[in-house]
């Protein structure tokens, strides 16, 4: 119900002030700490459940980002795709295509749904998700809690949103590791035909071993494989192009094993890299070591990730000259985090954190700052600004 008064909330203000900072300051000043007031897990599920509410209400309206005429960015297009815009949802907030539509009507350019297993699974127990307020940062071990592949098709096939839908998968934790490729495959098969493209989650540090697929030689037998499973399903559905594949790393690699990975994201046609997902360190955080250790393992998320994920993107642009499409992703709160990413080399960014705490007007404000920022800078399009400084962040 928190949120459905937030946005209530801003839809009002939107009534009295066209001052942005005006509408969000609704949400820090008043919503946020009810929802804080709430366990982590237990406000983020209150919202999710909330959202299709609001669609259904059509409380949500007075939150859709109206529609710019033309393309304000210049053409996004991206790994075969046409994106509105920049800014989009990343995965780990909606596992299971539960608010899809409502979450595309509050400005994201693309959702990232997931992480889908192939196998429904309840994931590492409870708790499993804390806050660190003093870092705008988040700590999660949830361990891809989701209702499996072939119930995830079934809601999604009946409301996809009206954005661009990726879909992460990741490897079942029954799965054991001589059968993960065959995992990821039976998932990509079953999701296949309502994404628009597919994100390959071999980055999360919850699931036990996980991340040893992106070893060089794993991840090529990996992606080999999926890939010949795409083009077999695009030659039966006799679709123009195979189905975008991305891959989202950690930011705990080095350069040396970022690349490798671009060399066998390349060999294997890969159209494009996500960077990155959370990160196991500690390291800089202004919160007691104590509530730290406190709240266990676990990918942390938010400000602290900034500087790291950002140094990651311009090595992969780099790497890559170019060639790989990457989604920026790690500690995006604003238009200029996002502009850094972009400049960085990012082509699309993504948030999560920041959608947690700075409220539900968040892809609004960021593309309508890109939008002035662009301006500022005397571009036509986005594409002028991807990768344009990223020499200073190596």
């Amino acid at each position: 119900m928190a949120l459905i008064v937030s946005l209530c909330l801003s839809n009002h203000a939107e009534e009295l002030s066209t001052k942005t900072e005006e509408k969000n300051s609704l949400y820090r000043s008043i919503l946020r700490p009810i929802l804080f007031s709430l366990s982590p897990e237990t406000a983020h599920e209150l919202a999710l459940h909330t959202l299709p509410f609001l669609m259904k209400t059509g409380l949500l309206r007075g939150s859709i980002m109206k529609d710019s005429e033309g393309e304000p960015f210049g053409k996004l297009d991206r790994f075969g795709l046409s994106f509105s815009n920049p800014a989009g949802l990343a995965a780990g907030f909606d596992k299971n295509g539960i608010a899809l539509e409502a979450l595309a009507a509050l400005g994201f350019g693309h959702v990232e749904a997931g992480t889908v297993t192939y196998q429904s699974q309840p994931g590492n127990p409870r708790p499993r998700l804390f806050r660190l307020p003093l870092d705008k940062a988040l700590i999660n071990r949830a361990g891809f809690n989701n209702d499996g592949a072939a119930a995830f098709f079934e809601r999604v096939k009946k409301s996809k949103p009206r954005c661009i839908l990726g879909v992460s998968i990741g490897k079942s934790r029954s799965a054991a590791d001589e059968e993960a490729v065959a995992d990821y495959v039976k998932c990509f098969e079953t999701v296949y035909s309502i994404a628009d493209y597919i994100a390959v989650n071999v980055s999360s540090p919850n699931t036990p071993g996980l991340r040893d697929l992106q070893k060089a030689e794993i991840l090529r037998g990996l992606l080999e494989a999926l890939q010949s499973s795409n083009r077999a399903l695009t030659a039966v559905n006799k679709r123009a192009r195979v189905l975008p594949l991305l891959v989202k790393l950690a930011p705990d690699l080095g350069p040396a094993e970022l690349e490798l990975i671009v060399d066998v994201a390349k060999g294997c046609d890969v159209d494009g890299l996500i960077a990155t997902n959370t990160t196991i360190s500690r390291d800089g955080l202004r919160t007691l070591t104590s509530e730290v250790e406190a709240c266990g393992a676990g990918g942390l998320s938010g400000a602290p990730l900034k500087k790291r994920s950002t140094q990651i993107i311009a090595s992969l642009y780099r790497q890559s000259a170019g060639a790989l499409k990457i989604i920026g992703v790690g500690g995006i709160f604003s238009a200029a985090d996002a502009w850094e990413k972009i400049c960085a080399g990012a082509s699309l960014v993504q948030l999560y954190t920041g959608f947690i705490y700075q409220g539900p007007r968040i892809a609004q404000d960021i593309n309508r700052g890109l939008l002035e920022l662009m301006k500022r800078e005397g571009l036509n399009s986005l594409d002028e600004a991807v990768g344009s400084r990223a020499g200073e962040y190596l």
